[in-house]
């Protein structure tokens, strides 16, 4: 199995203080991260996007810019980028020169996006949030492996003869699609033969299994080979303690605090929005956050494993109030006693040099 490390820039009052960093210290904390990350060996890092509620990540490439010159070897993923609200020809030039700055160690997520807010805030009419994923991608993938583009559809003016500047590094970077609730983004992934990320986040593992199971199928379905059915899940939260028992102590109250600071009752019941594992006991129990000893968090990357057949597992260390020396510790943790382990018991093709063969 390949690790990923995920930061979606979260930028809320400490859950148990009260406490606000400053945007520039937030984002000089995203990109300390990131360098230790690739430190740790870690195999990728990824920055979402969100341009509604508590977070500062409504800008990635300029995050994974300043990433692509501070590293060298480790790959810069999205997570996810909203190409349903963005011109993709922005997004072609934008993700293109980022690949090139950093010389081919680009992979986009894209997808709809988490947030309720953001189609207004771009002048988009939410129900037509699938219409739009589907056509802007179908558009972006012929801007990064086609020249002279010529294009006509439903949402942007019309295209002729566009070249894109600059080109991808070396070919177009590999997309994979972000999934939470719905058929639909396992459906496109897997109608173009891409990886799927299932979100992992705020739902029981059967609902995330259910999209990973559509996906496969339809993979196959569409004739691709199934062994290049690549898919990643999320986690929600990693903290490691020498004990399950301490973890929880330890954790616990900075989690269910930023729960209760999460929780949105104008989407409650809607799926994918407000986790329903309140509290750090149902976290541990049967959420996809990683709390525990070492073994436990083991054990719950193997089930999930055995649930969903995945390749890459990402982890997030900064979204629950600890700073910046605590999330390097548990980056540490989590590479030393936690991944050498998983890598051997759960092997994968995925960022091989057999891959590309």
């Amino acid at each position: 199995m390949k690790f990923s490390v995920l930061t979606i820039v979260s930028h809320a009052p400490h859950p148990l203080t009260g406490e606000l960093q400053s945007a520039a210290d937030r984002l000089t904390e995203v990109v300390e991260l990131g360098t230790e990350a690739e430190r740790l060996g870690f195999d990728s890092f990824a920055v979402g996007e969100r341009h509604a509620g508590a977070f500062l990540s409504s800008s990635p490439t300029v995050i994974l810019g300043a990433l692509a010159a501070r590293t060298h070897r480790i790959r810069l993923l999205t997570g996810v980028t909203v190409v349903a609200i963005l011109d993709p020809v922005r997004v072609a030039e934008d993700y293109a020169t980022l690949d090139q700055l950093s010389r081919g160690r680009v992979e986009l997520v894209i997808g709809k996006g988490a947030e309720a807010g953001h189609f207004g805030l771009f002048g988009l009419d939410e129900s037509l949030q699938w219409e739009y994923q589907a056509e802007k991608y179908e558009l972006l993938r012929r801007l990064w492996s086609e020249e002279h583009v010529d294009w006509d559809g439903r949402f942007r003016p019309a295209l002729k003869g566009v070249t894109t500047v600059p080109r991808p590094y070396d070919g177009p970077p590999r997309v994979w699609h972000g999934s939470a609730t719905s058929l639909n983004s396992p459906e496109l992934a897997a109608r173009h033969g891409d990886p799927l990320f299932t979100a992992n986040a705020v739902q029981p593992r059967e609902a995330y299994a259910r999209l990973i199971g559509h996906y496969r199928e339809k993979f196959a379905e569409y004739g691709h080979d199934p062994a290049r059915a690549y898919v990643a899940a999320g986690s929600g939260g990693l903290y490691i303690a020498d004990t399950t028992r301490r973890a929880v102590a330890e954790y616990g109250p900075l989690y269910e605090a930023r729960v209760r600071q999460n929780f949105k009752p104008h989407l409650a019941g809607r799926a994918g929005y407000n986790t329903p594992f309140r509290t750090v006991g149902q976290a541990v129990q049967d959420g996809p956050q990683l709390i525990g000893s070492p073994q436990q968090v083991i054990d719950k990357i193997l089930g999930y494993r055995e649930a969903y057949g995945h390749d890459l597992q990402s982890v997030t260390v900064d979204g629950f109030g600890l700073g910046l020396a605590a999330q390097r510790e548990q980056l540490q943790r989590f590479a030393e006693e936690v991944a050498p382990v998983v890598r051997r018991e759960a092997p994968t093709t995925l960022w091989a040099a057999s891959e590309s063969a």
